[in-house]
């Protein structure tokens, strides 16, 4: 490393140091040719081949990298005695310290999701895979905006594997499946992380803690857990995006536009027609039998007694010529269209009623016996 004294390449001055990693030092520099400030990596190489390689291919692929959900790269140089690369310097904080606070809004996680996502849809669409899609690996600059970092692991998608043999690349809580097995590391690797970072951001808590074999293994086992008070739309996203299937889980573009353009409604499900349950038919079936019941029983009553009202009516006394009040006088049913048909009812005689000639209705009955 050079002194901070030194001027690097004649045109950065080193300041505080911002971070350390197992092959690199990012530090705080001033560009005294343009008088501004900037976040130089300083690599360390090592005899490693496999070390030297991953320090150009992140270079290489900074260097083709432009998009606002990135850090931009102004310079580089890979080839002298100590590698760097210069990049912007994100004056803000990491989402892992803003998620150390406590769940975010789902308002605040659409919006960082939909950035990132989007991010990582153009790395992608260059053949790239980050591989280490992290909170502590994603800056907020002074507008709350999220830009992507750390690209020491980046692979060319169906490139050759640089990782040695029985080594896992990647930080084990936020490992896919994928990685954890050992198979093919492919796009869909990021968006597994990604969705496990944006649950974290729900929820405040990292999904798989412990140890690292236990963290990296315990996604096999078992599939996040995403609380269903979300928003179903998020709820069935980030389901999709951890999916220990790769092939299942959508793209970095999908995710992006799902996260801009959310579900307002649930969806619709087009199911049959609930049935009624089989005692109320039943119920209403024996009713109907009740029903048709009594309204013969009505007419039988009905037709009955107008048959026998030629007789006269039994009395112990006398038949006398005052008016009575029939004993039977139907009441009209109302009968539905599916019914059969019922003959209107007819007017029932009063035997006992006298006529306009003045003799009495027991007369008028005994002359209808004798057959006068």
């Amino acid at each position: 490393m050079p002194p901070d004294s030194v001027l690097l390449a004649d045109r950065y001055r080193l300041g505080e140091v911002l971070g350390t990693g197992g092959v690199a030092q990012v530090r705080r520099a001033r560009d005294v040719l343009l008088a501004r400030d900037v976040a130089i990596k300083l690599f360390r190489p090592g005899e490693d081949l496999a070390d030297a390689q991953r320090i150009d291919n992140e270079i290489c692929a900074l260097a083709g990298l432009s998009h606002p959900g990135l850090v931009t790269v102004y310079d580089a140089d890979p080839g002298g005695e100590t590698p760097y690369v210069v990049l912007e310097l994100i004056e803000g904080s990491t989402l892992r310290e803003r998620a150390s606070k406590g769940p975010m809004a789902v308002e605040d996680v659409r919006r960082v999701g939909a950035a990132l996502a989007d991010a990582l849809a153009h790395v992608h669409a260059r053949g790239l895979v980050h591989r280490d899609v992290k909170p502590s690996n994603i800056l907020l600059d002074a507008e709350d905006q999220p830009r992507l970092a750390d690209f020491g692991l980046v692979r060319f998608n169906g490139g050759a594997s640089l990782t040695r043999t029985g080594h896992v690349v990647g930080t084990a809580a936020y490992l896919a499946p994928e990685q954890v097995r050992g198979q093919e590391v492919t796009a869909a690797t990021d968006v597994y992380a990604l969705g496990l970072v944006l649950l974290e951001c729900l929820t405040g808590r990292r999904e798989y803690e412990g140890a690292e074999v236990e963290a990296a293994v315990a996604r096999l086992h078992r599939p996040p857990e995403v609380p269903d008070d979300l928003p179903f739309d998020l709820v069935r996203l980030l389901s999709r995006m951890t999916s220990l299937t790769a092939a299942r889980r959508p793209s970095a573009r999908e995710c992006a536009k799902a996260l801009l353009t959310p579900a307002s409604d649930p969806p619709t499900l087009v199911t049959a027609p609930p049935r009624p349950p089989r005692s109320r038919g039943l119920l209403a079936a024996a009713s109907i039998v009740v029903l048709i019941s009594a309204i013969g029983t009505g007419i039988s009553a009905w037709n009955s007694a107008t048959s026998t009202g030629s007789e006269p009516p039994e009395t112990t006394s006398p038949a006398s010529t005052q008016p009575r009040t029939a004993e039977f006088v139907p009441t009209p049913v109302v009968v539905q269209p599916t019914a059969p048909a019922v003959a209107p009812p007819v007017q029932a005689v009063d035997r006992d009623k006298p006529d306009n000639s003045g003799k009495g209705n027991s007369g008028k009955g005994k002359g209808k016996r004798d057959g006068n």
